[in-house]
């Protein structure tokens, strides 16, 4: 099969769009614990949210969805969303909101270029809330090519960048 070129540099995730059962529900764990700003709202129907008032990063819909259950496991689909914070310190921040809304982490990772939270909204839809590392932090191989791991995250640690 011919290989393709690479996509064009400047190219991304624009939004994720989420089939929710609740709306309000989910509403209270975009925005009333992650601190996301509702942009447009279309009755129970549809939700429009985002932070820093873009137009939306995620679109939380019934469409299909209202009163509905998760997939179960062992079913394709969205593993998670992952949403980046643009510093250690508002990656703590969304720790400390998580904490206080009493939701368990599923777990918490240095993954050298990057340290993440997981975590499941009111859906079970997964959700990753990380913050990426300079690139001249990355850990390399002697080839120069990436050498990603994961470690326990510090949440300790981590909760210290908030307080600073």
């Amino acid at each position: 099969m011919p290989q393709n070129p690479p996509v064009i540099s400047g190219t991304r995730i624009g939004h994720v769009h989420l089939k929710v059962a609740d709306l309000d529900r989910a509403l209270g764990f975009y925005c009333g614990v992650l601190g996301f700003e509702i942009m447009q709202r279309i009755g129970d129907a549809a939700a429009f949210i985002s932070a820093g008032g873009y137009h939306h990063h995620i679109g939380l819909n019934t469409w299909e969805s209202k009163g509905g259950h998760p997939p179960p496991p062992g079913t394709t689909g969205l593993f998670h969303t992952a949403i980046v914070y643009p510093t250690r310190a508002a990656l703590a921040d969304a720790l400390y909101r998580v904490m206080q809304a009493h939701i368990e982490l599923d777990g918490a990772s240095d993954h050298g270029v990057s340290e993440a939270l997981y975590l499941r909204d009111p859906d079970q839809n997964g959700v990753e809330l990380y913050r990426d590392r300079p690139e001249a932090e990355w850990p390399r191989a002697g080839d120069g090519s990436l050498a990603m791991f994961t470690k326990r995250l510090d949440l300790a640690d981590l909760m210290r960048a908030r307080e600073a």
